[in-house]
């Protein structure tokens, strides 16, 4: 059981510690796994209101750590 929580741990260690909310911390997770994607597929995706998935991407992007190309939002590098 002590190896699962370490796999757990290593793998959430790289999540920003300006994420305070857990939306944005599914929200981000999921353009990472995804290497990224639209408003509309991560309100599809995440099964959450649009305006709350703009919120998120607008703090986030604020923030510096996610950038949109196009229509699309990423990771910023």
């Amino acid at each position: 059981m002590m190896k699962q929580d370490a796999r757990t741990t290593d793998r959430l260690s790289h999540v920003p510690a300006e994420l305070g909310s857990a939306q944005s911390k599914l929200v981000y997770l999921t353009l990472e796994a995804t290497g990224g994607a639209t408003a509309t597929d991560l309100t599809e995706l995440l099964n959450m209101q649009k305006l709350s998935v703009l919120s998120v991407l607008s703090s986030l992007e604020g923030e510096d750590l996610i950038e949109q190309s196009e229509s699309e939002y990423v990771i910023a590098n």
